[in-house]
């Protein structure tokens, strides 16, 4: 079995400039993406795809590859991850290059682990499933959720459980936004992971955090800190 890691990672960000490879405490925050693939051993790649010259100059520093660089078809603000990834996987299918499963990894997940990416692959590959994916569990019961009408008034989503007991409700999961791990011949452009014989890995909520915004950068920062004790 030969495995694949990718970090998508193109230069183009508007709401946080130059995001992929601003500084996170100490270096620029896709090291922490490619360290834990590199370290988790079960790669026998560690790529990153960019459009970005000084992305891939970093990128490299820290020990991943940069076999080819990314389209311009792929590097435009409506290309998809899943448009990023078959492009990978046909560049390296033309140069006689072929895997059998690839995970693909997003710069910006300082809280990625190489336990939990060792464990997606493991999880995968033991129930036999053809993607792998973290999933953290809501911290508040999603049932209860409310929406605010166009009166400004609240509402629940499913007034079914105003009375229902926390301890009563189905445990519900998202996306920890890290990475996924899938079988390559499976991937295709109406790819949708969550169709596909998925297996969760289920992380806790201090492994996790969202950063799309200046807001959420230095919320990260500060709970890396307090996780890790720096």
């Amino acid at each position: 079995m030969k495995n694949l890691a990718i970090i998508t990672a193109r230069g183009g960000s508007k709401r946080i400039p130059r995001k992929n490879i601003k500084n996170f405490l100490g270096k620029p925050i896709i090291a922490y993406s490619i360290e834990s693939a590199l370290k988790s051993g079960v790669f026998d790649e560690v790529m990153v795809s960019t459009d970005d010259d000084e992305i891939a100059e970093i990128a490299e520093k820290y020990g991943a590859k940069i076999p080819f660089k990314r389209s311009e078809a792929t590097s435009n603000d409506i290309a998809t991850t899943t448009d990023v990834i078959i492009e990978v996987i046909e560049e390296y299918n033309k140069r006689g290059i072929f895997f059998d499963y690839a995970c693909c990894l997003y710069p910006t997940a300082p809280f990625v682990s190489s336990e939990s990416i060792k464990a997606g692959f493991e999880l995968m590959i033991k129930n036999k499933t053809t993607a792998a994916i973290p999933v953290v569990k809501y911290s508040y019961p999603i049932q209860r959720a409310l929406t605010i009408d166009k009166d400004g008034k609240l509402n629940m989503i499913y007034p079914e459980h105003s009375r229902t007991r926390s301890q009563d409700l189905q445990p519900v999961f998202h996306d920890a936004g890290q990475f996924y791990w899938f079988k390559v011949s499976e991937i295709n452009h109406d790819m949708e992971l969550l169709k596909m014989k998925a297996s969760p890995i289920i992380i806790s909520e201090t492994q996790v955090q969202d950063i799309d915004t200046e807001e959420d950068w230095t919320l990260a920062e500060l709970k890396y800190k307090n996780c890790f004790k720096i």
